[in-house]
């Protein structure tokens, strides 16, 4: 296959690849990029891992080069839509990394999780390129603080992953804010009914380009299956994540609540893990990923959402924790391995009632799964994990009490109240008085009593040494107890 200087991709697109290390194209790249630089709408049917990001991302930044002009207030020439954050967040990255050496390139990155403000103020100046996700995008457009009439080219990456997450109506009410006149280019993983019925509202005349296959998974992933009943399956995570060979492995679960359980049981057991899910912060998943990327952490516990954007070359195994019920969505969680030329294993852990799966997912494939084994004496082993050392319970932040709460309120009150009345020396230097002067003392003038009785207020009146005026009241007559004709008290 040729170079990329066969592309004829501008000088600082060309620079940006040698600093990177590239050297000749993917098979998508080397398919799609002509048709691209030529103004098509292109239908890409790529895998992750496939280089697809470049395949749009270098001759999107070749046209703003050779179209140069001023990006559009509050708007953006080139829109580029992702089903999650990680993905939004990779693909700006990209474009960056490609875009080096090009003089005052904007890049905007919009998902949820981040105070709008905040978004909307990124966006008055406009942006060259834009990278949304479909929920975020329509809601600045509902709150008309984006405009999207000088979109050139619209980006649809893994439209089948969007798909899948409900966003199909979101990308229905998006199309009426962009103009006609547009370039696409549209890009899944998987060729289905819908995906041909969505493709056909955005795209016009389109190329298409498929450099695998569709609905098949790369060549250099080994696939497993085990069968296990699914109390065990921690025991045999466990088991195959201390195996030297798993360098490192990304553990696929169902729910968001899964994957923290399965961390937490790791962790029982000595292995350290993190996990990745839509309850995590944004920071959090950044935290995770970056750990992750850089080997402090050898293993991810990741759902399928999450998932999407990983892209990391250097995971050597796949374990399908807990099967997909969506046959299409094996196909993206083996993916993530066996990338930039590497070999890859994927194991899928099935248990009784997880087996009708498996004839989808095979149908799918147009292939058999070799099944293997569980490991040899499973069960002494599986009770040897109980004598390994568990991690230390990570520490939590201590609670802080809330501003204008608790005991600081408290405080103040009880200091006020000692300011407002006598203190300890003024109450006994009065009790030592006689008690004539003390009822003199308490005894207002006349004056002052006229004054306080015309004008009076809720707030209770104060003697001379600053505490409270004893209240007036009529004393109660005593009631006379009963005597006997003798004049003595009955007993």
């Amino acid at each position: 296959m040729s170079d990329f200087k066969s592309l004829k991709l501008v000088s600082p697109l060309e620079r940006a690849l040698d600093e990177l290390g590239y050297t000749s194209p993917t098979p998508i790249q080397f398919e799609a990029i002509p048709s691209v630089l030529e103004g098509r709408d292109l239908m890409g049917i790529a895998q992750t891992g496939t280089g697809k990001t470049a395949a749009f991302a270098l001759p999107i930044l070749n046209h703003i080069i050779a179209n140069e002009k001023e990006p559009p207030k509050r708007g953006a020439r080139v829109l580029v839509l992702a089903p999650t954050r990680e993905l939004a967040s990779q693909i700006t990255q990209s474009f960056q990394d490609y875009g080096r050496f090009i003089d005052h390139l904007s890049v905007a990155t919009i998902f949820g999780g981040v105070p709008i403000p905040k978004q909307i103020k990124r966006l008055v100046g406009g942006n060259d390129i834009l990278v949304a996700t479909p929920g975020r995008l329509l809601d600045l457009l509902n709150r008309k603080a984006i405009a999207l009439s000088d979109i050139e080219i619209l980006v649809l990456d893994e439209a089948d992953q969007m798909m899948d997450m409900g966003f199909i109506h979101d990308l229905r009410k998006i199309i009426p804010f962009l103009p006609q006149d547009r370039q696409t280019l549209f890009f899944s993983a998987t060729m289905a009914a819908p995906i041909k019925k969505l493709s056909k509202q955005f795209l016009d005349n389109p190329v298409h380009v498929a450099v695998t296959p569709a609905n098949t998974t790369a060549e250099k992933v080994e696939q497993r299956i085990i069968f296990i009943n699914a109390a065990e399956k921690q025991s045999l995570l466990a088991l195959t994540l201390l195996d030297p060979e798993v360098e490192q492995a990304l553990v696929f679960t169902r729910t968001k609540h899964g994957a923290d359980r399965v961390v937490k049981r790791l962790a029982k057991v000595g292995i350290r893990a993190i996990a990745i899910h839509g309850n995590k912060s944004q920071s959090q998943r950044q935290r995770a990923l970056a750990a992750f990327r850089d080997g402090e952490v050898k293993v991810l516990i990741a759902t399928d959402v999450a998932a999407r954007g990983i892209d990391i070359d250097g995971i050597s195994h796949v374990i399908n924790f807990e099967i997909p019920n969506v046959a299409e969505q094996y196909v993206h969680r083996i993916g993530r391995t066996a990338r930039a030329n590497r070999s890859g294993v994927a194991i899928s852990f099935f248990a009784p009632e997880e087996r009708a799966y498996l004839k989808d997912i095979q149908k799918l494939l147009k292939t058999d799964i070799p099944v293997f084994d569980i490991p040899e004496d499973f069960v002494n082993k599986a009770r040897k994990l109980g004598a390994r050392t568990p991690l230390p319970a990570p520490e939590k932040p201590a609670p802080q009490a809330r501003k204008g709460r608790g005991k600081s309120r408290r405080k103040k009150k009880s200091a006020k109240a000692k300011t407002d009345g006598p203190n300890k020396a003024q109450i006994q230097q009065n009790s030592a008085r006689p008690l004539k002067q003390r009822k003199q003392q308490n005894v207002a003038p006349k004056t002052e009593q006229g004054s306080q009785h015309k004008n009076r207020s809720s707030k209770p009146r104060r003697n001379e040494s600053g505490g409270h005026k004893p209240a007036k009241f009529k004393r109660r007559p005593r009631a006379k107890t009963s005597r006997s004709g003798t004049g003595k008290r009955s007993r």
